[in-house]
């Protein structure tokens, strides 16, 4: 399974492709305090493309997003799928993770 393979941002959302885990945590912590820091803006992590994740990225994610509360910013996490979403709440962090909320669709 491939790591992380690429970040991109575009501005204010960060786009995540691949498997989100302990070898790929600080490129993509790096990623996000730098987003975090230099915007006066909210920062979306677009995961749409992420196809697994681990406990150890889940605490980054718990943490950026209290970071860029205290530095009065939301921290959002849009698009996760299933087995990203299945470990969120097997590791106890829905509380702590925003997930973006889609309208429902008829």
């Amino acid at each position: 399974m491939d790591i992380i393979s690429d970040i991109v941002a575009d501005r204010h959302v960060l786009v995540l492709h691949g498997a989100f885990d302990v070898r790929s945590t600080w490129e993509v912590r790096n990623a996000i305090y730098e987003c975090i820091d230099g915007l006066d803006d909210d920062v979306v992590i677009d995961m749409t493309d992420v196809s697994t994740i681990d406990v150890t990225a889940l605490r980054l994610l718990a943490v950026a997003t209290r970071h860029a509360w205290l530095a009065g910013h939301h921290l959002t996490v849009r698009n996760p799928g299933p087995a990203v979403r299945r470990m969120v709440h097997l590791a106890r962090l829905a509380h702590a993770i925003e997930v973006e909320r889609v309208a429902a669709t008829a």
